[in-house]
């Protein structure tokens, strides 16, 4: 498996967003779901609780990935669960 890098733009994305690494780390290694995204890139997923919100999320990490690595490109939580998942909640 090819080693994870944050873009800067991910990077800001974490402490604008308030988002934990260690959640998106824990999306990385383990996403209950993949999908493609754009220009193909990769959305990986994964319900979390966000203790700061109190409540069930969903956490969704946009990847490249290039011949050496996969290079995290943005990240973003959601309560808009079921418009992303289709209804399945993994």
């Amino acid at each position: 498996m090819k080693s994870f890098r944050y873009s800067d733009h991910a990077l800001t994305n974490l402490k604008d967003r308030e988002i934990d690494r260690a959640e998106v780390d824990a999306t990385l290694s383990n996403p209950k779901a993949k999908e493609a995204g754009q220009e193909g890139r990769q959305i990986y997923m994964r319900l979390y609780h966000d203790v700061a919100l109190e409540k069930e999320m969903l956490l969704r990490v946009i990847v490249e990935e290039t011949e050496s690595e996969l290079v995290v490109i943005t990240v973003y939580k959601t309560s808009q669960i079921k418009k992303y998942r289709k209804g399945d909640r993994q």
